[in-house]
């Protein structure tokens, strides 16, 4: 069975767990989904899945490559020790490439995406980068030297993934011993916040005791409310326009920035970083959650597109292994520009919250 497979066959578990979400949110009076940000963030999530099985290739083929060619001594599959240290090895790998993704703009173009969500739920965690393919592989090429097969690292990095799913919600208090060994909802929530004390703080994917170890961990304090999203806030619920945001952006003001050492460091330093810093005022985080108005039938057209488009993705995942690059590149794209349209079927640009 595929990968796609698998996450073909876990999406009635996440839809599952998102309704129960919902519904304990409503029924305790703390709801923390909004319809068109949850639609926004599966869509992401989807035209992910649907990337990364037309490129996903190429980081497993340098990956193949240099476990060929560079590793010191290939490990067995049959022992038990190498597939649980596949684990713990892939986590700190992870630890790295997620750090990466927050203090290299480059990388934090792709991993924004995750981030973009103004609203924390079992959604947010679909919520993924289309295009972290281009330089995400490279964090993993240290377990092909150590000898560990791919199939192994497949597993290994598939566990991590689905791991991370549950993390994500504020219904889950904090949970004693097991927030200082594990990533849990308190910890990751904290990630997710763009308070100034919780900023760019606990990266680990499985354990949390990376933090700890590399002095990145920050423990959730209940006097300071997370506040979520991102600094340089989308406003925009399409998942095509959430992926070029910092790209277009960044690039933008590239092509403004004289010095090349300043081009340089804008892509290379970390996302707060320009030419000509701002310093007049903090960033406020009372901002009012973009929610344009849109009618019932906007809404129940949006709903529709998006039904559409995962049942069509779904069929394209499973299938893949059967399909030509060109099918499933043409399937991506016609997802990507249903998505798009749906997600801008509304006409209002008014915002108010209705949490």
């Amino acid at each position: 069975m595929t990968e796609a497979q698998v996450i073909v066959l876990a999406t009635p578990v996440f839809f599952l767990l998102i309704g129960l979400e919902f519904a304990y949110g409503k029924f305790t009076g703390k709801n923390t989904y909004r319809l068109y940000d949850a639609m926004s963030s599966i869509s992401a999530g989807i035209l992910s899945q649907l990337t990364n099985i037309t490129v996903k290739a190429l980081g497993f083929g340098v990956y193949f490559a240099a476990f060929e060619l560079l590793a010191f001594k290939p490990l067995s599959t049959d022992s038990l020790w190498v597939w649980v240290s596949a684990v713990l090895l892939y986590d700190l790998c992870y630890y790295w490439n997620h750090r990466a993704g927050h203090r290299i703009t480059l990388l934090w173009a792709a991993h924004a995406v995750h981030h973009q969500s103004e609203d924390y739920n079992l959604s947010t965690a679909l919520r993924q980068t289309s295009t972290g393919w281009m330089f995400g592989w490279v964090f993993y090429l240290p377990l092909a030297i150590l000898g560990y097969p791919p199939e192994v690292v497949a597993v290994a990095g598939l566990i991590d993934l689905l791991y991370q799913y549950w993390v994500h919600t504020e219904h889950v208090p904090k949970l004693g011993w097991f927030d200082r060994v594990f990533c849990s909802p308190s910890n990751h929530r904290v990630h997710h916040a763009v308070n100034d004390e919780y900023l760019d703080k606990n990266y680990g994917g499985i354990f949390i005791f990376w933090d700890r170890l590399f002095g990145t961990f920050k423990e959730e304090d209940e006097a300071i409310p997370c506040v979520y999203g991102t600094r340089s806030r989308l406003q925009d619920w399409s998942p095509v326009t959430a992926n070029f945001q910092v790209y277009r952006e960044r690039w933008a003001e590239t092509k403004c920035t004289p010095s090349m050492l300043d081009k340089l460091k804008l892509w290379f330093l970390g996302p707060e970083w320009h030419p000509r810093p701002n310093n007049s005022s903090d960033f406020n985080l009372a901002f009012t959650k973009y929610e344009p108005k849109a009618s019932f039938q906007q809404r129940a057209a949006s709903a529709g597109v998006f039904v559409a488009a995962l049942i069509t993705v779904s069929g394209l995942l499973w299938f893949s292994e059967f399909l030509s690059w060109q099918s499933i590149t043409a399937g991506t794209l016609v997802a990507a520009v249903l998505m798009h349209i749906g997600m801008h079927l509304h006409r209002s640009s008014d915002c108010a919250s209705d949490q």
